[in-house]
């Protein structure tokens, strides 16, 4: 199978040339464009913030991986960036890349579901801009099989791995009814976004914000119908909370002994949580001290993100093991388009019609015309067959594309039901 494909990753390349080959939207449509006009027929353009990869079946089987390396550092010139920097892969090797990939195995976080969401909205994305033919869909539907395996038939998304999703794990571990619960999330940089969403995900009752810089607090209320709180003022309605998470960026302590201990005489002592998951931390440790305060910080969350981490990684043999499952299933089906293999499975289709139906009517006849019976129906098969058999060398001998072949095997296969035919007959 003539697919290429290349990969500039967290495997390859630091974070700041990842983010500057990064691809948006606008920058993905130039590219399939550009792919569309020079090299490829059809492919995928995958960007994330941990990887920027090109799949696709060129027009050209002389077309290299340095053209196709050329071709993205064209899109986003970059100093620093230089062929070390990618993986290259082909054929049976770039499937497998990509199905690892879906599958979570090749993350940075071993595990992340969210590549499976990326990968799948790549693939639509090609498909609304036309740059995907019959074999990329095929390529498509079973990489996108291989990544709900992982997911359902493996425990390798199972567990936090990350300090803001252990922080909100261990919350509900305390508090087994978040919609009945408050919350207040302390700085919403990345680390306290993300913390918020996870909270409102898990249907946490009421949700408040403060930070800094309101505009961004603002923008994150707005998408997570929380309500703000002014920084300024914000340790005076501290009591009203179960859940404080904290993830600012200050240099000190912003929430002292005295501040807690005054919060939770206003609530009657009722059980708090403090998530401190800022570095340096926010909320001076003392606190556990206080009675009826839940108090972590980054040093426990980490501790539970190793552990989930480890587990996962326990999980790598069973989804490698999905992976060549699928990835052998789809080769069997590629080499099942093959010209060879398709001429043979016909004549045994028919053939096997043929003697089926003289082995029906054979007792009609006598000893003398049985052997005729044989000799004739044989001949009607192989002139039935003459034609289609030449049309299908014809495929090879003219050098038609890949695509072309493989579908017009495709439709006669399929039209014959010979792979069904040929299971049943096993």
């Amino acid at each position: 199978m003539n697919l290429l494909a290349v990969s500039i990753s967290h495997h390859t390349a630091p974070v700041e040339l990842r983010e500057a080959i990064y691809l948006n939207n606008d920058e993905i449509k130039a590219a399939i464009d550009g792919l569309k006009k020079s090299l490829f027929n059809e492919g995928l353009v995958l960007s994330t913030c941990n990887r920027t990869e090109i799949y696709g079946i060129p027009k050209d089987t002389n077309t290299s991986y340095l053209e196709l390396q050329k071709f993205l550092i064209s899109l986003k010139p970059v100093d620093g960036i230089a062929s070390e920097h990618f993986n290259n892969y082909f054929s049976c090797g770039a499937v497998r890349h990509l199905f690892k990939v879906i599958s979570g195995i090749d993350s940075l976080l071993i595990g992340d579901n969210q590549i499976y969401h990326q990968v799948k909205d790549s693939f639509q994305f090609a498909e609304d801009l036309q740059f995907t033919g019959f074999l990329m869909k095929r390529v498509f539907d079973s990489a996108i099989k291989t990544g709900k395996r992982a997911i359902t038939e493996t425990e390798i998304s199972e567990g936090a791995v990350t300090v803001s999703y252990a922080a909100v794990q261990l919350i509900e571990k305390i508090f087994s009814n978040l919609s009945k619960k408050s919350a207040l999330v302390i700085g919403t940089g990345e680390t306290g976004e993300i913390a918020a969403k996870h909270l409102r995900d898990k249907g946490i009752g009421k949700l408040s914000l403060t930070n800094r810089t309101i505009q961004r607090a603002e923008k994150l209320a707005a998408a997570l119908n929380a309500k703000i709180i002014p920084f300024d003022n914000f340790k005076n309605n501290l009591a009203e909370f179960d859940i404080v998470l904290s993830a600012t960026s200050s240099p000190d302590f912003i929430l002292s002994f005295n501040d807690i201990n005054t919060a939770m005489k206003k609530r009657n002592f009722s059980p708090t949580i403090l998530m401190d998951i800022a570095v340096p931390r926010d909320i001076d440790p003392k606190v556990k001290e206080i009675d009826y305060v839940f108090y972590h910080d980054i040093d426990s969350m980490n501790i539970i993100v190793e552990q989930n981490l480890a587990k996962r990684k326990m999980e790598i043999p069973k989804v490698e093991k999905i992976v060549m499952e699928e990835l052998t299933a789809f080769f069997s089906w590629y080499n099942s388009l093959q010209i060879a293999p398709t001429i043979k499975n016909l004549r045994e289709y028919f053939e096997q019609i043929r003697a089926e139906e003289v082995s029906k009517n054979i007792n009609r006849f006598s000893d003398e015309d049985k052997e005729k019976l044989e000799i004739v129906t044989k001949r009607i098969i192989n002139k039935i067959l003459h034609t289609p058999t030449i049309e299908l060398k014809k495929i090879t001998e003219s050098g038609i594309n890949t695509e072309e072949s493989a579908i017009k095997i495709s439709i006669i296969r399929d039209l014959f039901r010979i792979d069904n035919s040929t299971d049943e007959g096993e």
